[in-house]
This record gives C-alpha cells, sequence and structure tokens, in this order.
C-alpha cells in the first residue's frame, strides 16, 4: 500500500504532460572531448533540474547516432513541432554546444546539418505557449535577434556573432537553474532571470580571475524589442539601464519563469499564476515610469495592482 500511495503521489504532482513545462535539451557537435564532458555536464544539470521541476524532458545529441535515423537536426525540428503549441506551462528550448557566424548568417553546430537563426525562428512561429530559448552557444548574438518576440524570454551567450571563441556562459546557466545560491530575492526559487544573472557573474569572474579579455558578453531579452540587456545592467533583480530609444526594460517576463518553483507557486493554478504574472508586471511597467508621475497618480494607479496581488497570495495559502 504505501508503495501504491507514492506511485499515486507521484503521478497527482507531475499530472498530464500538456500541464508541465517542456525542456528540450540540444548538445551539438563537441569537436574534443574536453568539450564533450563540458557539454554533457550541461545536459546533466538541466536534466537534474527538470526532474525536480517535475518537467517533461527530452535530450537531443545526447545518444550516439543511428545509422540510417533522423539527423539531429530533423529531430529538434520534429520535438518542436510536436511541443510548441502543447499545454499552457513553459517550454525551455536549451542550446549546449558552438556556433559560427559567416557575417550573414549564424548557425548552432548540431552533429549533421546544422541549423540557422532563421529556421529555428520559423520552425517557432506557430509557438502557443511561453517559450524560454537559451543558446549557451559562441556566435549566438544574432539568435536573440531572431527569436525575439512578445512572450518570449531569449538568453545568448554573446552579444554578437562576432564572439565565436569557446563560450562559458551555457555551462554556467545549466548549474544556476536550479542552485539556491542564485535564489536573489530568497524567495525559495531561482527564476530564469536570477539563474541569467549569476551565469553572466560566474562567467565574468572567470575571465578576471584568469585576467583573459573576455571573449562572451550573454544577453538576455523578455520584451520583444530584439535588443537584449547585460547581466551587468541590472541592480539585484532590476534592470537599471536601457538602450537608448529602446522599449520597456528586460527582466520581469524572465524573473516570472521558474523551471523548479516554491511551495506557493505550485498551490497556484496556471490561471491564477497567469494574473498573478501580469499583476507584477502591471507594476514593474508603473515603477519604470514613476520619475514622470506625480506622487499622488503613481500611488493611486499602484495600489489596486498590489490591493489584488495581495487577494491572489492569500487565496493561494493552504486551507483557503
Amino acid at each position: 500500500m504505501p508503495t501504491l500511495l507514492a506511485m499515486t503521489l507521484c503521478l497527482a504532482l507531475a499530472g498530464p504532460e500538456s500541464d508541465r513545462p517542456s525542456v528540450i535539451v540540444v548538445v551539438g557537435a563537441p569537436g574534443t572531448p574536453e568539450y564533450a564532458a563540458d557539454f554533457r555536464r550541461a545536459a546533466d544539470a538541466w536534466k537534474a533540474a527538470a526532474a525536480k521541476a517535475p518537467a517533461e524532458f527530452l535530450g537531443i545529441g545526447l545518444d550516439k547516432p543511428v545509422e540510417g535515423g533522423p539527423s539531429d537536426r530533423d529531430a529538434l525540428q520534429k520535438a518542436l513541432a510536436e511541443r510548441a503549441t502543447a499545454g499552457r506551462e513553459a517550454l525551455w528550448i536549451v542550446m549546449i554546444g558552438h556556433g559560427t557566424f559567416d557575417g550573414r548568417e549564424a548557425r548552432f553546430n548540431l552533429r549533421g546539418p546544422d541549423v540557422s537563426a532563421a529556421e529555428l525562428a520559423a520552425w517557432l512561429k506557430p509557438a502557443a505557449r511561453p517559450l524560454a530559448i537559451l543558446d549557451g552557444s559562441s556566435a549566438s548574438g544574432p539568435f536573440l535577434n531572431a527569436l525575439s518576440a512578445p512572450g518570449r524570454v531569449v538568453a545568448t551567450a554573446t552579444r554578437s556573432g562576432d564572439e565565436q571563441n569557446y563560450a562559458r556562459f551555457g555551462l554556467q546557466l545549466a548549474e544556476s537553474i536550479a542552485d539556491p545560491r542564485a535564489d536573489l530575492d530568497k524567495d525559495g526559487q531561482v527564476s530564469l532571470l536570477e539563474a541569467f544573472l549569476t551565469a553572466g557573474g560566474r562567467t565574468e569572474e572567470f575571465y578576471r580571475s584568469k585576467s583573459r579579455l573576455a571573449t562572451e558578453h550573454a544577453l538576455l531579452d523578455d520584451n520583444g524589442d530584439r535588443m537584449g540587456t547585460p547581466a551587468d545592467w541590472f541592480r539585484g533583480v532590476r534592470a537599471t539601464r536601457r538602450v537608448a530609444g529602446g522599449s520597456a526594460l528586460d527582466g520581469a517576463r524572465a524573473h516570472q519563469l521558474h523551471l523548479v518553483p516554491n511551495d506557493r507557486d505550485r498551490r497556484m493554478s496556471p490561471e491564477v499564476r497567469e494574473r498573478r504574472d501580469r499583476l507584477e508586471r502591471d507594476a514593474a511597467d508603473l515603477l519604470a515610469k514613476k520619475d514622470s508621475l506625480a506622487a499622488d497618480e503613481y500611488y493611486a494607479r499602484l495600489e489596486p495592482i498590489m490591493v489584488e496581488l495581495a487577494r491572489l497570495y492569500r487565496d493561494s495559502e493552504p486551507g483557503r
């Protein structure tokens, strides 16, 4: 009986696939055993985080290729076609490997045919669920420009296609996504923003400690303006700088995306979480306009947002 009860509880927590996040980890051609070890380490970290979520996990490029079987490129296209429109929880697409840029087109180097930024963007056009697209490869900057869109979070290891040396950011991001030390606001969970900031800081520290010139500068975009924000433009979990003429600051949506949620978020239904997230983004947008508003107007507009947020949190407490 205890075994049957445990199995029942596991199934209840996991829920149907459509009610769970999905994590697709794509591991590219390593080139050398050293890189292969790093790529496997990063993939294992994502797999462990997905198990804690719990989330569906699919690894591409991890197993030995089957002669006559589909290429990794075809497997990725098929996986996206099956999952991009399924469910309401986020689809996480993680790219671990090397990239190239010829001055016109950026590509992620797979075993067999590569995939370009433009091809990946086309495959994701039908996507109806939230997306987190995380490219930890060299020369990945152009992927941000191609994939940025409303409702998406995109992070790349480099700010342009010209940064073509091996990128360490991808491994740092993998090891930050479920690391309690990356929980910057101490709410019992690590957001994608917090993992991005932690990974960016650890990558910067690597180059500083080695007295080496940094050859990668990670960017995050979650407002769809295709510009991206570097980690050192944040103070805490809030961006304090923006590109001249840019749209709203990045970070608010990425800070709402948690692969491994805390107990409070687990208790919330998808509908309640969506409403909570919308209210929090409204508050963040209002804060960005604070300096241009009279104090009375600012607080008058803030009050109903905070009152409704308080009600949502109250109603999500156990026993209510």
